[in-house]
């Protein structure tokens, strides 16, 4: 074993978690830790990582970036055939996880996954930088390519091509995941982390439960 590896950790003990304290709606909660998250100045704080499987279940894992949130769920935006588009496309469930560590906190969410509107998906096309959009063109997403000067013509003929009224690709849009299940994790020290958890009941409310570290 390479102990410098082993040896590393942390001691948690900034903040509690505990079930009388929280939102009887996970969304309300996740909100709540938002808010704290963003007020903290976290370098990147909607980055999540995203796990997509397989039919057959093989998974893949990836940052992608938060874009939106609400009551309907988590929405983030990408190629359609990407690789983890394409996973999508087989099999439409899915979960994200954040990891604040200057909040030592932790929220896992697991759900199911459905395209957002096209007005939805244009709204936020249009709000990108220009060169954001025409890289929307230009890359063949999850694709194999030669080098990098391929991605550079690609930018250059299609800015050209353009100008400054880059339409939104139809292979390009936006995902929501509708949640099930959605964890909030607090570090606390010597690995007796609080975990309380969040299941969506048939009737739209929340099951909340505490978990074991």
């Amino acid at each position: 074993m390479n102990r410098e590896i082993a040896d590393i950790r942390k001691d948690y003990g900034l903040k509690t978690l505990n079930e009388w304290d929280v939102c009887q709606n996970a969304f309300d909660q996740f909100d709540t830790w938002w808010k704290e998250a963003l007020n903290s100045e976290i370098l990147e704080v909607n980055a999540m990582t995203l796990a997509t499987a397989t039919k057959a279940g093989l998974p893949s894992a990836r940052i992608v970036l938060l874009k939106d949130y609400d009551r309907r769920g988590f929405v983030f935006f990408t190629n359609y055939n990407s690789h983890k588009g394409r996973q999508m496309e087989d099999n439409p469930q899915a979960a994200l996880v954040f990891f604040w560590k200057e909040l030592e906190r932790q929220v896992r969410i697991e759900g199911a996954i459905e395209k957002v509107s096209d007005a939805e998906s244009d709204a936020y096309f249009f709000s990108r930088p220009l060169s954001s959009r025409i890289g929307a063109w230009a890359s063949p997403q999850s694709e194999v390519i030669n080098d990098r000067d391929i991605l550079e013509e690609n930018v250059k003929n299609l800015s050209a091509q353009f100008g400054d009224t880059v339409a939104r690709p139809a292979h390009w849009g936006g995902y929501r995941l509708v949640p099930t299940l959605i964890e909030f994790w607090q570090g606390r020290s010597s690995r007796l982390h609080d975990r309380i958890q969040y299941t969506r009941l048939q009737d739209g409310g929340w099951k909340i439960e505490r978990l074991a570290p």
